[in-house]
């Protein structure tokens, strides 16, 4: 049977689809592309704004439309949060959770045989294990994602995430360390490690985010280790110093800001000040060589004033990022910002969100102009051409090289060029 999968939201959504589609081709599903007619249609939902709870019923009752005999899964974060709405889309044949996600090919053959509706969404508790899904199998990726780590316990005013996603729990460091094994085995030289709050990653195991990298550093044939999105006010003096005697340690980090406006960040309930990510963000420049940072921000967050909008941009602009992700602040029912006053209109969210793009930018281009001439070792990706390649660095600068003889997932010295607006021309190194 065919089984077709359209997931929103973030990497680890990215990866938990990664790892479904692994374990129904396991049980003799062949997975297919999303246009593609299929006997079982899974919505992996995201539900951090509004409109992907949008996203996932339209999507939904376009596969009953384009196969209405076809079995109908909406799984993820929406119907965890929001059970008793999701239990109201009739055009979803089956419903869980973001727990519990083991059980859907058995959910999906019971289906088959009764037809009757099947709804599992099992709440989550204090104290709740990891789920352990299936390795995912990485077709057309160089490099692999695993998640070591689920849930959160911070409260941030936008966020619906905890209780979409519980509280923190992480894998085991022997099963993570296990799955590195297999990936090396399988060919892969590079890992990123994610989490939904990866800094936070060992609090109830009794292991840490340091523990755990310094253990994957040892394992025989891995060459690189990238960090997914980590907390500033998480990153202690201890867990910085290690990290940064870590070779394997890719030194592009994806530090969360949010707004760098004082203010602003207090009304989100982040616990941290424009001035202390500073500090954190100068003291890694001290501790790793050629560190490079890349952030989220959001614009037209409720109460923010043209002032407070131009104090973060040029906050943002001074800490010379890499990339940074720029979201226009989304309404999100259940949350405390939601019923927050001064809400912005949506006119002006656009137009902050155009400046802030426009800042980065600029910013970007400055920081990668930096590394022209360093001689850097590249993962090579995506191939343009019988010899030529697409890939990044171990500070994520994206760079095109002509490299013959060398193959996708290779990585290779190179000198970096010029930067064209998208990536930089390099040349391999002697």
């Amino acid at each position: 049977m065919k089984v077709s999968f359209y997931t929103l939201g973030c990497k680890v959504n990215q990866n938990e689809t990664g790892a479904l589609q692994q374990l129904f081709y396991e049980n003799g599903f062949e997975i297919v592309e999303g246009a593609e007619v299929a006997d079982v249609y899974i919505v992996n939902s995201c539900t951090v704004t509004a409109g992907g709870d949008k996203k996932s019923r339209q999507w939904l009752r376009r596969c009953k439309r384009q196969n209405p005999g076809a079995v109908t899964v909406l799984t993820g974060c929406y119907p965890q949060a929001f059970p008793e709405e999701a239990d109201e889309i009739t055009e979803a044949d089956i419903i869980t959770g973001s727990s519990a996600r083991s059980r859907l090919v058995a959910h999906v053959q019971k289906f088959l045989q009764t037809q009757q509706r099947i709804i599992d969404i099992v709440p989550h508790t204090k104290g709740e294990a990891f789920e352990e899904l299936p390795a995912e199998n990485f077709v057309g990726h160089t490099r692999a994602f695993m998640k070591i780590e689920d849930g959160c316990n911070r409260h941030c005013a936008y966020c619906i995430i905890p209780k979409a996603r519980g509280e923190v729990r992480s894998r085991a460091p022997e099963s993570v360390l296990n799955e590195l094994r297999r990936l090396v085995e399988t060919g892969y030289k590079e890992v990123v490690l994610s989490g939904i709050n990866l800094t936070c990653y060992g609090n109830d195991n009794g292991s840490s985010l340091a523990d755990i990298v310094e253990a994957a550093a040892e394992v025989e044939g891995l060459e690189r280790i990238r960090l997914g999105s980590i907390e500033p006010d998480l990153l202690s003096d201890e867990t910085l110093v290690r990290l940064s005697k870590i070779r394997k340690l890719c030194c592009q980090f994806h530090l969360s800001l949010q707004s760098g406006c004082a203010k602003t960040l207090s009304a989100m309930n982040r616990l941290y000040t424009p001035s202390e990510y500073r500090s954190v963000v100068e003291h890694m420049r001290e501790l790793f060589d050629h560190a490079v940072f890349t952030t989220d921000v959001i614009v037209g967050f409720p109460g923010e004033t043209d002032a407070d909008f131009e104090e973060s941009m040029r906050f943002v602009q001074s800490l010379r990022f890499l990339k940074v992700h720029v979201f226009s602040y989304s309404r999100r029912p259940g949350t405390v910002a939601a019923e927050m006053p001064q809400q912005v209109d949506e006119q002006v969210k656009a137009q902050r969100s155009k400046a802030m793009i426009a800042a980065a930018d600029a910013v970007r281009a400055e920081v990668i102009h930096e590394f022209e001439g360093y001689r850097e070792e590249v993962l090579l990706e995506r191939p343009i051409s019988k010899s030529s390649f697409t890939g990044y660095t171990k500070s994520y600068i994206p760079v095109v090289v002509a490299a013959p003889g060398y193959r996708s997932g290779d990585i290779i010295p190179v000198t970096v060029g010029e930067f064209d607006g998208h990536r930089c021309v390099a040349t391999l190194a002697k």
